[in-house]
C-alpha cells in the first residue's frame, strides 16, 4: 500500500529527544505481542540502553500475566526492577469455579508481593472469552467485582483495552478507512453475529468504572475510543478516577489537531504517555515527540521506509507547553505508580 508523495513544502522538525524524561505506561516484554519464545528475542541490558538513548527513564511491562508465566516474565526483567515496573492479568476463564474470588485474592497479593503494581485486562475478555453458560464475559460481570476491588485495596491501577477502533467493528469494504489494515489482519474484525457492539462495550466500560470509584482505571487506547474525545472527555469529566494513555492511537489524534491540543490541555492531569512498542522496536518514540512537541504539519505517523499501517492519511503536531508536556511524559505516571524519583 502507498499513499501519493505530498508535494507541500513544510518545515520538518525531526526529535530523538524529548524534552522532559519520559514514563511509557504501555509496552509488552511478553509473549503477548513478541511470542512464546520472547526470552530468545532480546536482551534485557541492550533494551534498556537503548531505550535511554530515547529519553525513557522507566516503561510499564503489560506482560505479566499469572502462575509460571508470570514467574518466567519477573525473572526475564529482573534486575532491572527499578526501570520496569510490570502489571500482572488475571484469568478470567476461571471465573465461574467456586473457588474464583479466593483466587484472585490470592493471585493479587502474590502479584504485589513478587512486585507487580498494577494489573492490565485485554479487550479478548469481552471479545473473545465466554463462561460456561456460553455469553462473553462482561468487564461489569458482578462475578469481577473482587478483582476491581482487591485492586482498590492493594492500589493496583487496572489498565484496561476493552475496543479497538470503531472500523474495526464495521463492514470491512473499500469504504472502511481501515480496509487495507483488516484486509491483512481479517481476525481484528468484530461486531460478528453474537458479538458485542463498539456501543456496547463503551456502555459496560462506562458501567465497570462507575461501580468502583475506589478503583483506579487507565482506559487504554484514549479511552478505547480516539476517534471521538468528546466522548472521551465527557467520561473523564464523569469519572475522577479514570485515565487514558495514548498508546498506539498517535495516527488518530495526530489527524485532528485543533481537538487533540485542546483535549491534552484540558485534561493534562490524566493523560499518560505509551507507545505499545515491544524490545524490537523503537520507531514510535521520535514520532510521539514530533507530534507533542512540534508544530509540523502533514507529515507520516509511521516509520520511514515503512508503510501507514492504520489508516491512510498523514498527521499534524499539537506543540503542546511544557507544562502539560511534562506532566504526559512523566509527572502524571509517577504520581499514579508512586514511583520514587530516583527512577527519574
Amino acid at each position: 500500500m502507498k499513499l501519493p508523495k505530498p508535494q507541500c513544502i513544510t518545515d520538518q522538525h525531526l526529535i530523538t529527544q524529548p524534552k522532559f524524561p519520559v514514563v511509557d505506561i504501555h509496552t509488552h516484554l511478553g509473549k503477548l505481542v513478541i511470542g512464546e519464545d520472547y526470552k530468545d528475542q532480546y536482551n534485557m541490558e541492550d533494551y534498556i540502553k537503548e531505550l535511554k538513548t530515547y529519553g525513557v527513564v522507566h516503561t510499564v511491562n503489560l506482560d505479566g500475566v499469572w502462575g509460571n508465566d508470570l514467574d518466567q516474565m519477573l525473572d526475564k526483567v529482573h534486575p532491572y526492577e527499578d526501570f520496569v515496573t510490570t502489571f500482572c492479568w488475571i484469568d478470567v476463564t476461571r471465573i465461574d469455579d467456586e473457588n474464583f474470588e479466593e483466587w484472585i485474592v490470592e493471585h493479587l497479593h502474590s502479584a504485589y508481593e513478587k512486585g507487580c503494581r498494577g494489573i492490565k485486562m485485554w479487550k479478548v475478555i469481552s471479545l473473545n472469552q465466554k463462561d460456561k453458560a456460553g455469553n462473553y464475559i462482561r468487564t461489569d460481570d458482578d462475578r469481577l467485582q473482587i478483582v476491581y476491588q482487591t485492586a482498590a485495596k492493594l492500589n493496583m491501577p487496572v489498565l484496561i483495552h476493552i475496543a479497538d477502533p470503531t472500523a474495526f467493528f464495521e463492514e470491512v469494504n473499500e469504504e472502511n478507512e481501515r480496509y487495507d489494515e483488516l484486509c491483512e489482519n481479517p481476525d481484528w474484525q468484530f461486531g460478528k453475529p453474537g458479538q458485542m457492539k463498539f456501543e456496547e462495550l463503551m456502555q459496560m466500560q462506562d458501567n465497570m468504572i462507575e461501580k468502583n470509584p475506589q478503583t483506579t482505571f487507565i482506559v487504554a487506547h484514549v479511552g478505547s475510543y480516539a476517534e471521538n474525545l468528546k466522548h472521551v472527555a465527557e467520561r473523564l469529566d464523569r469519572y475522577p478516577n479514570m485515565y487514558v494513555d495514548i498508546a498506539a492511537r498517535i495516527a488518530e489524534l495526530g489527524r485532528v489537531p485543533y481537538s487533540a491540543r485542546k483535549f491534552f490541555i484540558d485534561y493534562q492531569d490524566r493523560i499518560l504517555f505509551g507507545t505499545d512498542e515491544t524490545p524490537l522496536d523503537f520507531a514510535q518514540y521520535p514520532i510521539c515527540y514530533r507530534f507533542l512537541e512540534t508544530y509540523d504539519e502533514y507529515f507520516p505517523y509511521w516509520e520511514e521506509g515503512s508503510f501507514p499501517g492504520q489508516g491512510s492519511w498523514y498527521i499534524y503536531g499539537i506543540g503542546l507547553p511544557d507544562e502539560v508536556l511534562e506532566k504526559v511524559y512523566n509527572k502524571n505516571a509517577i504520581k499514579l505508580l508512586m514511583l520514587e524519583l530516583k527512577k527519574i
